[in-house]
């Protein structure tokens, strides 16, 4: 590992690096003292950030910077002393006093001379306004304060992406401190692939162990063969060149199955070193990428308090789970969603301290964040405790937005309503703030999300708070996958993205609007073949059941059909070649334990790609062939046209317990869509149904040149002369009115056209 040379960066560099994590803590300390701390501790903390910002300053020649310090350290002198105590206003300037520390070392367009020139008017009145607070004065009201933007400026990068690990500040280390170097993150992702690498090419070796320890029993029955051949020698006229010949045979046998024990049995400790060991070095490659919650949760606390000033609220911050390891790349993802998250409830949740005192609640507000880990998974959480979400409202918001009609919204639960606070635009807040209003923060939520497969969940509950309960995986180079096979290759499917796994019996599967669905949690899930998606041959069945992956949400969900379900995996993720572009349908690449690559499938994309197949009428249906291989016979198809679910209901079961194979459509369009897409051997259909009636299907079917052979029933209530003619007039072979048909006349009829159901 390579790790930059600090005496390359800028003398102004050095400070800001200096002055990023000073400037960090110096903030964290006066909010514990603006929550009643020990002071103590709090304010030595404080002192030593002042002092060492001071110094830092003075070395680069920042001299505004330096008065600033000087006089932030008087302050804090006179509040050990005693001689001052630390109210809300002070921490109000002294907090201004960071910031405009920070604005000094990063300064606007990059003005090493800010603070002298543009913003020396902005440092004088900070000198004045702290003089004042420190001797007694009152501040103007805050109404007069600057209101908090509702993005804070992102502060300028100094280098390229490293690692969060620092040098201290100081020549020497504190006793039991941890020295921690810079390392690029270009680096730590290159050590990982490494390590990932060298773990796959450990595992190699048990194939060869196993290829041994056959040999060894080969040798044993060899030798035992051997043993056999002599005991009939012995009883032989043999003469004693033969015996001497095989005993030396036996012998050779005898070092050389010790010597393949012996070499077997180094083999198997070397083997199980090497895993271990490359298993440790891709632990310890993976835990250089994590790094504690604590480490992107940092201005949080402040951001919390200045948005709450603003509005003129009282809330509070509380953080768990500092210590919990997060990838690197995740954390940063993290920065946008959790500042809109938290904005939002203070904005949003937080009831005003009047509100919240005739409620029986405390005066401040209390904003909980919380980072754990849990099957794991990592679980973050946002949970107030104000006024929640007014559901109805929420309701009204979407009818009236024209996002749903009214008789869908009355029938949402609570949990699909919420879900539609994660829409791009959408807005609770009918007026535009500075800090909400626009409809931006939760979208940008969902879509972060949507980067790592990561879910969210909200609840609320009336008068007591709302909750954002956010999954996400522990880290981006590592994912849980379903390993599936497609046309003899692997696949993975990320766990984050399957919804169910399901193994179907072809009776399940049914011809719906033409296409194909199967009834899973009291919907309709349409199916795929995932070798359609992927051009990957044609699906096969292996034995009397189609195995099918769960995609996508409510009514973008959809089935796909694999081959065969292969397992659970931990997959070390590969990025594809650059140079290969966008592929459809494949997220990245991974090898399997063997070092056999595989690729990562790409859920998202699928989704869209199904859609695409959909939209275009290219959607092939699955055809399970599984019964008919294994007995020799094909059994013959029926589809059944009927808009009523009695009758059709009715024919199906007739036709299924003489044997047919039958799909339904429940109206003529759905019926002409079914068999140009599919084989049938007979169509029964009715006269009177919505979109297309049966007299329109018939004549369809006979003008069309594939179809034309194809024999068609027609079951009606109509049992008017006129009518029955027309049907045949179209082109129907029978014609049967419901009321007068019965069971064994409509079987016989289908026999006399089609013949049974099993040639």
């Amino acid at each position: 590992m390579s790790t930059p040379d600090l005496s390359q960066m800028s003398m102004l560099d050095l400070f800001r690096f200096e002055a990023e994590s000073q400037i960090q803590q110096l903030n964290a300390s006066l909010l514990q003292l603006e929550h009643g701390a020990d002071p103590a501790d709090h304010l030595d903390a404080c002192m030593r950030a002042g002092h060492s910002l001071k110094g830092a300053a003075r070395i680069v020649g920042l001299d505004a910077a330096v008065r600033i310090a000087h006089v932030l350290e008087d302050c804090f002198v006179l509040a050990q002393q005693g001689k001052l105590v630390l109210g809300r206003q002070h921490i109000d300037v002294l907090l201004r006093g960071a910031d405009l520390l920070a604005r000094i070392a990063n300064p606007p367009d990059g003005d090493e001379a800010w603070a002298d020139h543009a913003g020396s008017v902005e440092v004088a009145a900070f000198m004045n306004t702290l003089a004042l607070v420190m001797s007694g004065g009152e501040l103007p009201s805050p109404s007069a304060q600057t209101v908090v933007p509702e993005q804070p400026a992102a502060p300028q990068p100094v280098a390229a992406p490293v690692a969060d690990v620092r040098e201290p500040s100081g020549g020497s280390m504190a006793p039991g401190a941890v020295r921690a170097v810079r390392v690029s993150a270009e680096n730590l992702d290159r050590l990982l692939s490494l390590s990932g690498e060298s773990l796959v090419e450990s595992r190699r070796l048990k194939p060869f162990s196993a290829g041994m320890l056959r040999m060894k029993r080969m040798q044993r029955e060899a030798m035992q063969a051997l043993e056999l051949l002599q005991q009939k020698l012995a009883t032989s006229d043999a003469d004693e060149t033969a015996h001497a010949t095989l005993g030396e045979v036996r012998a050779l046998m005898q070092q050389s199955q010790h010597l393949l024990g012996d070499q077997l049995n180094e083999l198997e400790a070397f083997d199980r070193r090497s895993v271990n060991l490359s298993q440790r070095l891709y632990d310890e490659a993976l835990a250089c990428r994590m790094r504690p919650f604590a480490d992107g949760t940092g201005g949080f606390a402040r951001m919390v308090r200045d948005v709450a000033n603003t509005l003129g609220k009282s809330v509070r911050l509380e953080i768990s789970g500092s210590a919990t390891q997060i990838d690197r790349d995740i954390l940063e993802k993290l920065d946008a969603p959790l500042g809109h998250l938290l904005r939002n409830a203070v904005d949003h949740g937080i009831e005003s301290p009047q509100e919240r005192i005739a409620a029986g609640k405390p005066e401040q507000g209390l904003i909980r964040l919380e980072a754990r880990h849990s099957a794991g998974m990592l679980l973050i959480e946002v949970n107030d405790d104000g006024v929640g979400i007014d559901l109805e409202r929420l309701r009204a918001m979407v009818v009236q937005r024209k996002l749903s009609n009214e008789e869908t919204a009355a029938r949402l639960s609570d949990a699909e309503l919420l879900e539609f606070l994660l829409l791009p635009s959408f807005s609770l807040r009918e007026t535009v703030t500075e800090i909400s209003g626009r409809g931006v923060g939760l979208d940008v939520v969902a879509d972060m999300l949507k980067q790592v497969r990561g879910t969210i969940r909200i609840t609320t509950r009336p008068g007591l708070g709302t909750r954002f309960l956010m999954q996400l995986p522990l880290t981006l180079s590592v994912i849980r996958s379903l390993l599936v096979d497609i046309n003899g290759e692997p696949y993975a499917f990320p766990l984050a993205y399957v919804n169910r796994t399901l193994r179907l019996h072809p009776d399940q599967l049914q011809i719906l609007e033409g296409y194909q669905h199967f009834s899973h949690e009291g919907r309709q899930i349409g199916l795929i073949s995932a070798h359609q998606l992927l051009r990957q041959g044609e699906w096969r069945a292996r034995d009397d059941s189609v195995c099918v992956v769960v995609i996508g949400d409510h009514e973008h969900a959809y089935g796909i059909a694999v081959d065969a379900f292969l397992g659970e995996r931990m997959l070390v993720v590969q990025p594809l070649d650059s140079r290969l572009g966008k592929i459809p349908d494949v997220l990245a690449g991974a090898l399997m334990e063997d070092g056999d690559p595989l690729l990562i499938l790409d859920v998202a994309d699928m989704v869209r790609s199904v859609e695409k197949l959909t939209s275009s009428g290219r959607l092939e249906a699955v055809h399970h062939a599984g019964a008919a291989q294994g007995t020799g016979e094909a059994r013959k198809k029926v589809l059944v046209v009927d808009d009523s679910l009695t009758v059709r209901e009715l024919e199906r079961k007739l036709l299924s317990n003489r044997g047919y194979q039958v799909t339904v459509a429940v109206d003529g369009m759905d019926g002409w869509n079914a068999v140009r897409t599919e084989h049938f051997d007979l169509v029964i259909t009715d006269i009177d149904m919505p979109r297309m009636d049966g007299i329109e299907l018939v004549m369809l079917i006979r003008g069309a040149p594939s179809l034309q052979s194809l024999p068609v029933m027609i079951v009606s209530y109509k049992d008017r002369e006129e009518d029955r003619q027309r049907g045949l007039d179209a082109g129907a072979d029978r014609y049967f009115t419901k009321s007068s048909f019965h069971d064994e006349s409509l079987l016989q009829a289908v026999a006399d056209l089609i013949g049974d159901a099993a040639p």
